[in-house]
């Protein structure tokens, strides 16, 4: 198995933790006063940080600079003929690229496409932090049913099959949707790489992630 199924497998198994967190860290509090108020209060706390956190996430992609390689990859990474990493690239909201922090010399034409490419980007990075909140506030919702209940599911571990149950249901056909959207992106992609030639290094999406995508998934989710 290559670094890439790897990583694409890695996918799900982290999202699924990434969204029992919050209920693990406000859950584990002791309780004071009414013990079944107080850990409901937790949990509407935790409700709140997750969607302020996530708001303040998608804040940060429409308004930051677009790294190319973190985050949203899909696809090989790439190494320079030396073996060492490629420098740092991104694609500032203006539509410059910068490479190691220095602008790219590029036409109007060029930037147009960086734009393109970069909002194909953030839509799918949206997507996904719009699985990462329903399947968060799904997880506080799995665990919101009453103290005698939660214990009860804690202490026979059908409290995180509950969960799993609920998280896979409701994030299944969002991610397959992103997988829907790998081919367009692809095109975007190679089309900017032929037109600006010091992108062309970072164009990582291939083929086979675009058709193994869906598959991949659906395997993960299988063995879940």
């Amino acid at each position: 198995m290559d670094n890439t199924t790897r990583n694409r497998r890695a996918l799900l198994p982290a999202l699924l933790l990434a969204c029992t967190l919050p209920i693990a860290a406000h859950a584990a509090k002791p309780a004071k006063g009414g013990v079944e108020g107080e850990i409901s209060s937790e949990l509407a706390q935790a409700r709140k940080e997750v969607s302020r956190e996530l708001a303040a996430a998608r804040a940060e992609l429409e308004n930051g600079n677009l790294e190319l390689g973190n985050g949203m990859h899909f696809g090989k990474s790439r190494h320079r003929d030396d073996g060492k990493p490629l420098p740092k690239a991104e694609i500032t909201p203006d539509g410059d690229f910068l490479i190691e922090g220095e602008a790219v010399a590029i036409d109007t034409a060029q930037r147009r496409e960086l734009l393109a490419y970069r909002a194909q980007v953030i839509d799918i990075a949206n997507a996904g932090i719009d699985i990462g909140e329903r399947s968060a506030q799904l997880a506080i919702d799995a665990v919101d049913r009453g103290l005698f209940s939660l214990m009860f599911s804690a202490m026979t571990g059908s409290l995180e099959r509950r969960i799993e149950k609920t998280v896979k249901e409701a994030i299944e056909p969002g991610l397959l949707q992103i997988c829907d959207s790998l081919p367009a992106l692809m095109d975007s992609q190679q089309r900017l790489a032929t037109r600006l030639p010091q992108f062309r290094p970072y164009a990582t999406l291939e083929a086979d992630d675009v058709n193994d995508c869906a598959d991949d998934m659906r395997s993960e989710f299988a063995t879940l």
